[in-house]
């Protein structure tokens, strides 16, 4: 419900448009895709930190709700901007505290489950992101179409005071939900489940999931900035950011079918309901599999089969149009496995894990900012030149994506290699913790039966 409602909020003023936000705060076309992309710019300036500070707090039970409660305020305050400079503030701060929210919540899952666990259980969560896309088409539906003009207030301006709201309550009902660490958590678990839960880390690794009294925030940092497989893999999530950016004009795109308002926010919301089922049901097989790269690659090369058939059909060709949006839609479900994959690649020490995350995610973000710019109105209505934009970016993702497959092949092999001289030669684990830019602590407990996902 954190997921689904953080993203509603985030990504309620594309239906907003569609009920007369533009022309009551007379916005320009560029200034409306200025207001989308600043979210990003604040979302990327404050979210590095993030991870880091929730690991060193212990608490995302009173973090993250806290979080929550801050930025359903500010979606509220977006329904009373009067002008572009108003409305872009509220969407900037938003930006902010919405950080808090996707690396805490990846980051607490990675401290509770193994890595042959996660991509479910990531998927699980980024189904909030698909479902409030449906989701909030229907709310959207009904409060533009029955809320205009009540108490003197334009519809639109009552999705942003609804959903606030929402997100709001749903906070302060989650704060007695919520746990903490496995090693610190105090409400629903005993403490033989407590231990239960740091053997399995200690089982999945090697080492309990808990930072060393020397391994400090900084400590973390220069490790994950001295671990190259980081650039890459952000170099792949920001250029599939890129290509996912139809997400963010979906009701608009929606509309080129030809369909009324309402019409186009019910028309918009079965494609991620099936979205959501392909995601769930990649993530099931990729955990059964253990695989990675072709998990995340066949939705992306079906999310480009959408982007040809769109590219290659007219306005007109309502049913052929539709299909593709439910194959562009479901491209996502490459996008989750990723996120996962992320994770499990850089699985000790925690601080280093939280860094990379929080690191990764942000600036890959900035795909948001670049992308928010590729689907100006003259393109439309059949936006031919943005689909070739986020094609190439998808064909880009995958193969930087084979580029880090590689690369965790090779370093596979350097761990058995390792693994089987541990013990008698103790430059081959310092050259494994050199190579892996890590400890040589973590290096040995790596090598006791790791592998990197691929």
């Amino acid at each position: 419900m954190f997921a689904v409602l953080n993203y509603i909020d985030r990504n309620n003023a594309a239906a907003a448009r569609l009920k007369g936000f533009e022309q009551d705060l007379n916005l320009t076309d560029t200034e409306f895709q200025t207001l989308l992309s600043i979210l990003y710019v604040g979302y990327i300036l404050f979210q590095a930190n993030r991870s880091p500070f929730q690991n060193r707090i212990g608490r995302p039970s009173l973090y993250l709700p806290a979080a929550m409660v801050i930025w359903g305020m500010i979606s509220v305050l977006t329904g009373i901007t009067k002008n572009f400079v108003s409305a872009l503030l509220t969407r900037f701060f938003l930006g902010i505290i919405e950080a808090a929210f996707l690396p805490g919540a990846l980051f607490i899952l990675s401290k509770w489950y193994r890595k042959d666990e996660l991509s479910l259980r990531y998927t699980i969560l980024y189904c909030g992101n698909l479902i409030s896309n449906a989701f909030g088409s229907l709310i959207a539906a009904g409060v533009l179409a029955n809320m205009d003009g009540k108490l003197g207030h334009a519809a639109w301006r009552w999705l942003f005071y609804i959903e606030g709201a929402l997100t709001m309550f749903f906070a302060l009902v989650a704060i007695p939900m919520l746990p903490d660490f496995p090693h610190n958590t105090k409400r629903g678990f005993t403490e033989e489940e407590r231990q239960v839960a740091q053997l399995r880390m200690l089982e999945d690794v090697g080492e309990l999931d808990q930072d060393s009294r020397e391994e400090k925030w900084y400590t973390g940092f220069v490790l994950a900035m001295s671990d190259w497989k980081i650039y890459i893999l952000m170099l792949s999530l920001t250029a599939c950011v890129t290509g996912l950016s139809f997400n963010i004009y979906f009701p608009t795109l929606t509309k080129t079918l030809g369909y009324g308002t309402t019409e186009t926010l019910l028309l918009a919301a079965p494609p991620w309901v099936f979205a959501c089922l392909l995601a769930l049901l990649n993530s099931w097989h990729s955990d059964r599999t253990q695989e990675k790269f072709w998990h995340s690659t066949w939705p992306l090369l079906m999310g480009i089969m959408g982007f040809i058939i769109s590219m290659a059909t007219k306005p007109t060709n309502k049913a052929a149009r539709y299909v593709a949006l439910f194959f562009q839609a479901g491209s996502y479900a490459g996008y989750i496995i990723m996120y996962t994959w992320m994770s499990s690649s850089f699985p000790r020490p925690p601080a280093k894990r939280a860094v990379a995350l929080a690191f990764m995610n942000a600036l890959s973000q900035t795909g948001n900012i670049a992308g928010s710019y590729v689907w100006p109105a003259k393109y439309g209505p059949t936006y031919v030149k943005s689909y070739g934009v986020v094609l190439a970016m998808f064909v880009t993702t995958i193969l930087l994506n084979l580029w880090f497959r590689s690369i965790l092949v090779a370093a596979n092999r350097r761990l058995a290699e390792g693994e089987r001289a541990f013990g008698e030669h103790n430059d081959t684990v310092e050259q494994a913790a050199k190579l892996e830019s890590t400890t040589v602590r973590d290096a040995k407990q790596m090598q006791k039966g790791f592998r990197f996902l691929i």
